[in-house]
């Protein structure tokens, strides 16, 4: 599905699709006379390989013929400073109740006056990778951030000849009333004092996020992190996905093809950190062919349940990848890393988080050899990551309304992915529904369609603690060995303790050690009836917050109480 770039004069006006006030203020920017366009990833990469402060090392892009680059192209390092973390602060949602969008029309407006004075380049990509959903997405930049132009072209489906033809002859999205996405940026901005310009609307620091979802623009000022250019950019695509039918996935799916020649597609959902990229990955040690469609941004078409890609590669932490192992020779660009010479007087990347936490990289699509763009079979089950010491390795959730609220309340800990304020307890439990923080519209319209998942499409809802139980570590053999025993259909659950719709499992190959949780335990029961009640607390919570913008349904909360009141 392609969204609209052109627009006949009969279209175009007050009131139309692609003419918010918001939207208007963003586009015009693209067409000053001060505006240079990056038509291609190699001009992307000379830019970037120019620009003042990058790291050429010395490590070769494999294969980067393949995707637009010189035989010749090298892993380019560039560091962006003390922020090396997206700042959920600075998000702001037109349209959500408090938000003053008339102020921060103004802000907009007056940055977008000052880049006049800049040169400014214009890049165009693809977010989706299936003609089923395919959408343009455009970015403009001023010069010196010519790293996350290069990243974000890399980051998502430059426009290759093989993909302008796909995207040419996709359907229009929402019957053609979907515009192209436009996202201005101006990492390089600071407030300036001007009498119409009102700064109380933004986050301490100064910085600002800015998205119109409805009307997919946004402005991104002050952040020169790479990750809020990504995930604002997948904001957006997650939004105009859900308008139109889709779940918006922040997690993996991979499909399994078992001995028997039939399918199993597991979805994992979890923030950065959880494990999702770790079991999306996981080859099982052969022991059945996996095709892999992505670990961190997809969506789920809620009639067919078939599954569509977002990005082509991987923004992966580096910490996880020492200097030499051989998953570095896929590595396309890296940020937030240091740099040194090796024997030979060549430079090579310190891939751990040793200058600072959250280094990061982004690795090419051939990194896995097993991936895919899209999985046409059905979804078979969802896995709700959490780090809740009160959970078992692994719960059955057997009941629409309860799995898709207990994925609405998923617990986890903090990521270093984020920036935090000063004094945060990185430990502990918070609630990210569907962990997904990029949501830009009424958390009820995930709700429904995840329920619709399970209780019209009969797609099966799990739990799994990747943390610790009970200060018991959940290692990644257990979480691997639970996947393949419910792959399998080899999974013996079990009705838990006193709840109606919640199954237990307490054998899994592999399993390093005993979680059996012991309700006869009053310490133990104690703590996990406050774990569930923190999730009763939540619901009640949209309810009440933001004027109760994300209000669920009352089924939901009595799914959740019921959970309390069985303890």
């Amino acid at each position: 599905m392609s969204t609209k770039a052109y627009y006949p004069i009969s279209e175009i006006g007050a009131g139309k699709v692609g003419f918010s006030k918001t939207r208007s203020i963003i586009e015009a920017a693209f067409y000053g006379n001060n505006v240079v366009k990056v038509n291609t990833l190699k001009e992307a990469y000379e830019l970037a390989k120019n620009s003042p402060g990058t790291v050429v090392t010395d490590m070769p892009i494999k294969d980067g013929e393949t995707f637009g680059l010189e035989k010749d192209a090298k892993v380019l390092l560039f560091n962006d400073g003390a922020v090396t973390g997206r700042y959920a602060a600075a998000r702001r949602i037109k349209g959500e109740p408090g938000v003053d969008e008339a102020k921060l029309d103004k802000v907009v407006m007056d940055a977008v006056y000052e880049t006049r004075w800049k040169t400014m380049y214009h890049a165009e990509c693809f977010v989706g990778l299936d003609p089923e959903f395919m959408v343009k997405a455009h970015l403009l930049i001023p010069e010196g951030e010519e790293n996350i132009l290069y990243n974000w072209m890399l980051n998502f489906q430059y426009m290759s000849d093989e993909y302008v033809k796909m995207y040419k002859n996709s359907v229009p999205v929402g019957n053609g009333n979907e515009a192209d996405i436009y996202i201005f940026s101006d990492p390089q901005w600071t407030p300036q004092d001007r009498p119409d310009v009102d700064f109380s609307c933004l986050s301490d620091p100064l910085t600002l996020c800015y998205f119109d979802t409805n009307q997919n623009c946004a402005a991104i000022l002050g952040m020169r992190y790479f990750g809020e250019h990504k995930k604002g950019t997948l904001t957006m695509a997650w939004a105009l996905a859900n308008r139109n039918g889709y779940a918006a996935c922040h997690g993996g799916q991979k499909e399994y093809t078992l001995p028997d020649g039939s399918k199993y597609v597991a979805s994992v959902y979890g923030l950065s950190g959880s494990g999702k990229s770790t079991l999306t990955h996981a080859k099982h040690g052969g022991k059945y062919p996996i095709t892999v469609l992505h670990d961190d941004a997809f969506i789920i078409n809620t009639d067919t349940c078939a599954s569509v890609a977002l990005e082509p590669t991987y923004f992966d932490k580096t910490s996880d990848y020492p200097t030499g192992c051989p998953d570095n020779e896929y590595l396309l660009s890296a940020q937030n890393c240091s740099c040194t010479l090796d024997e030979n007087g060549k430079i090579q990347l310190v891939t751990e988080d040793i200058r600072n936490g959250n280094g990061r990289a982004i690795k090419s699509k051939l990194w896995s050899p097993n991936r895919v763009d899209k999985i046409e079979a059905p979804v078979n089950a969802i896995f709700w990551i959490m780090k809740d010491p009160t959970i078992p390795p692994v719960i059955k959730l057997d009941g629409a309304a309860l799995a898709s609220v207990m994925g609405a309340t998923l617990a986890t800990k903090t990521s270093t992915a984020e920036r935090v304020a000063a004094g945060t307890d990185l430990n502990a439990l918070r609630i990210v529904p569907y962990a997904n923080p990029f949501r830009t519209y009424p958390l009820v319209n995930d709700y429904e369609k995840f329920k619709k998942l399970v209780e019209e499409k009969n797609v099966d809802c799990y739990i799994v603690n990747t943390g610790d139980f009970m200060g018991t570590k959940v290692k990644p053999a257990d979480t691997l060995g639970i996947l393949e025993t419910i792959v399998e259909g080899k999974a013996k659950f079990e009705k838990w303790g006193n709840f109606e719709d919640v199954e237990i499992m307490n054998d899994w190959e592999g399993r390093t050690a005993d979680f059996t949780p012991n309700l006869n335990d009053p310490e133990y029961v104690a703590q996990l009836k406050a774990a569930m009640q923190n999730r009763v607390d939540a619901v009640k919570g949209f309810a009440t917050k933001k004027e109760g913008y994300d209000k669920l349904p009352d089924e939901a909360l009595a799914a959740v109480q019921k959970l309390v009141d069985a303890l």
